[in-house]
């Protein structure tokens, strides 16, 4: 990877492209660190310190966003906007046929859909920054407001400039995400949640740094920190290097194409394969997973102290160290890996591109067998591809609920997203390059 680096750097084109998405996540990073208006900082700061011990939805979103969320700084609504957007196109894509048939128009049509996806993000922008603006509005700490205005005129103008404050920083980082796609390297919004994730591992070198402290002062009831530090690290390692192996493979299934006759030239008779990747999915089964169950501790998080009884159980169940939580994400990691899978893969068209180009499946026949072999080949490898993602997303609850070393900030989402980011934008730092010696050869 450095390799990589160091030689994409000595290339003036590359160079320039390297520098202006390091320009881009610096302007990212000072957006994250501007406030907005009418809001007291100092009492957000404590209550968001709260919000991130009990794991809702909402330390799920700071995480995301590089701590701009907890800070309701100007981009901290993040990119999460434009990625449920995306999303949504996405399903709405298979399910409404002039969506369908506008994705399939080519280039044409994949800019028609793109600008449908910007405007759906800015509703969504807009819907998520009223609903985080009366949070705040309804939110106190230690007897302290939130916002500093919440009765008469003034409160109303603070209440439209917080959250057209909050809409246009979603809008600017969907606008910067696209600037890295045209001019800079790898995927906008993917390199924009990179540097937010990374932003956050001061956090957790801090974390691990005070429970080290805390072994330290009393080695008898915190001794334990001494090993279970160094653990975490070690884990951490493992981890990523079990995401970039994933990540890389992939089933092949062989493909025989038959020899036929064009003029007096004989073309066929080729053998192939059809790459089926382990790791395709990616990170969206755990993002669907955890935003459906991060619900129930949410609503327990705005009820407050109004829980009690029967429904103060079924939400602990529910929170992220509760083993109903655990065995529903396993669970809806596979379903939604699955649901993705069947998304991105066709056994039925994949067939019949093949009959069509005179491939066949060695010991196949041409057909429904082939798309029957096709659909279990695929059905194996998402369902590996799923135990993958669950066993990647588990480990870090686990982890912390048998030693109590939790708010590190650092769950199986973000994991997959650095490992994911990083291999996706040294892999199109190589594709250029290739473009590049060839270009060089043929002039």
């Amino acid at each position: 990877m450095f390799k990589t680096l160091k030689n994409a750097w000595a290339i003036p084109d590359l160079r320039k492209k390297i520098l202006f998405t390091l320009f881009i996540i610096v302007i990212f990073r000072f957006g994250s660190a501007i406030p907005v208006p009418f809001l007291n900082t100092e009492a957000l700061k404590g209550l968001m310190s709260e919000v991130g011990a009990a794991g809702t939805a909402l330390s799920y979103l700071d995480t995301l966003s590089g701590g701009a969320f907890a800070q309701a700084t100007l981009f901290a609504m993040s990119v999460t906007p434009y990625i449920n957007s995306s999303i949504v196109i996405q399903l709405l894509t298979v399910a409404i046929p002039s969506l369908e048939r506008m994705a399939k128009e080519g280039e044409e049509g994949r800019k028609r859909l793109g600008a449908i996806t910007r405007y759906v993000t800015v509703i969504l922008a807009l819907i998520q920054g009223i609903s985080y603006y009366f949070y705040l509005r309804n939110s106190s700490y230690q007897g302290t407001p939130i916002v500093k205005y919440t009765t008469g005129g003034s409160a109303a103008f603070a209440g439209i400039v917080i959250v057209l404050t909050f809409t246009a920083g979603a809008a600017l980082m969907m606008w910067l995400g696209e600037q890295i796609n045209q001019h800079g390297i790898g995927n906008g919004i993917s390199i924009l949640l990179f540097a937010g994730i990374v932003a956050r591992m001061p956090h957790v070198f801090n974390t691990l740094g005070t429970f080290w402290n805390a072994a330290g002062q009393d080695p008898a009831s915190y001794g334990k920190y001494y090993f279970l530090v160094p653990l975490f690290v070690v884990l951490f390692l493992v981890m990523m290097f079990v995401i970039v192996y994933m990540y890389d493979s992939e089933h092949r299934i062989p493909v025989q194409y038959a020899k036929r006759m064009v003029g007096r030239k004989m073309y066929g008779g080729q053998s192939s394969h059809i790459p089926i990747k382990i790791g395709l999915s990616g990170v969206m089964p755990i993002i669907f997973a955890s935003s459906i169950l991060i619900i129930p501790s949410t609503i327990e998080f705005f009820l407050g102290d109004r829980v009690q009884g029967f429904w103060k159980s079924f939400f602990d169940a529910f929170s992220t160290t509760g083993w109903v939580y655990s065995i529903l994400y396993f669970i809806l990691i596979i379903v939604f890996a699955f649901f993705y899978m069947s998304i991105q893969y066709n056994p039925i068209e994949m067939a019949n591109n093949l009959r069509q180009s005179n491939g066949t499946i060695p010991g196949i026949r041409p057909g429904k067998p082939t798309s029957d072999y096709i659909a279990k080949i695929i059905s194996k490898v998402t369902f590996i591809g799923s135990l993958f993602l669950a066993f990647i997303a588990l480990m870090p609850i686990i982890f912390g609920a048998s030693t109590g070393m939790r708010n590190l900030s650092i769950g199986g989402t973000s994991l997959l997203i650095l490992a994911g980011v990083a291999l996706e934008t040294i892999q199109q730092l190589e594709s250029q390059m290739m473009m590049r010696h060839y270009k060089g050869f043929l002039d």
